[in-house]
């Protein structure tokens, strides 16, 4: 008998808040510029109002002004250093390889990628930086001296769902729209939406469960411990808005509640994959 065929199977996770506790700007960035979290993100939201702008645009535009104003240089290779610092909720270190190898044990072939507002920098120089497939996050232009000089890409809560897509058809890259928008039979896609998972945190990422029950596939309300209405906000989007179809408390070591419920799905997907290949094989008896 050959090898089984692999089947692909995508998990997309929110970053902070899912993989990470807090907002990564606030490990060192904010810090360093002698500011205060919570001023920050109050004048983020001030500017947005004053200007009609979406948020991330303006928490990346003060970013610059007020690195600016403080003389400090916003360089692609210090939010890389930034990311190195970044710490994780239980588990995560080994949780890609982890769940990786056991849906390889299953013929299926799992890939990791993110879709965050956060910056994507930071992501890749992250001690997980390298599990990823693939980043979809927020990032700046930078000059050919590796200086940040503008947004080159804000993720908002809304356009998560068409990373989504782009997982979905295959695409690892944030500008290619025409291929996006171009119609291809679902059966034709590298990763069929009943295959993938996606885990998020909060408000910011009901869009993208959303789309993802709506499309067949698997939406995971994670909540961090410790903090205050999160277990029953995510319990919320499960029994009471139908938004998600799981919830647990952000703990990645094995044999706990979220890695059961990952590993019962990868179980589902690996069992409807040995079922249509089982009745192929008899219509062509």
């Amino acid at each position: 008998m050959g090898r089984a065929k692999m089947t692909p199977v995508a998990i997309a996770y929110d970053f902070d808040g899912t993989l990470a506790p807090g907002n990564m700007q606030e490990r060192n960035f904010i810090p360093e510029l002698k500011l205060s979290p919570a001023a920050f993100w109050k004048e983020v939201k001030r500017h947005a109002e004053e200007h009609d702008m979406d948020e991330i645009l303006a928490y990346m535009e003060l970013m610059l002004k007020k690195a600016n104003e403080n003389n400090v240089q916003i360089m692609k290779t210090s939010f890389r250093n930034f990311g190195k610092y970044l710490k994780f909720f239980p588990g995560v270190n080994g949780w890609f390889d982890r769940i990786t190898k056991y849906g390889k044990e299953m013929s299926l072939s799992v890939d990791h990628f993110v879709i965050s507002s956060g910056l994507r920098e930071m992501i890749e120089g992250s001690a997980i930086g390298k599990k990823f497939k693939r980043v979809y996050a927020s990032g700046f232009r930078y000059d050919q001296h590796g200086v940040a000089i503008w947004p080159a890409l804000a993720v908002n809560y809304t356009n998560k769902t068409q990373y989504l897509f782009r997982i979905n058809k295959g695409i690892m890259n944030s500008w290619d729209n025409s291929t996006i928008n171009k119609f291809v039979p679902d059966d034709e896609r590298p990763v069929p939406f009943e295959n993938i998972i996606y885990l998020g945190d909060g408000d910011t990422d009901i869009p993208a469960m959303k789309m993802t029950c709506y499309k067949g596939g698997r939406a995971i309300a994670v909540f961090p411990p410790k903090t205050r209405g999160a277990k029953e906000r995510a319990l919320r989007l499960v029994e009471k808005e139908s938004r998600a179809n799981a919830a647990a408390r952000a703990d990645y070591c094995e044999g706990k509640p979220l890695d059961k419920i990952v590993k019962s799905i990868l179980d589902e997907v690996a069992a409807r994959v040995r079922g249509r290949r089982a009745g192929e094989s008899s219509n062509r008896r």
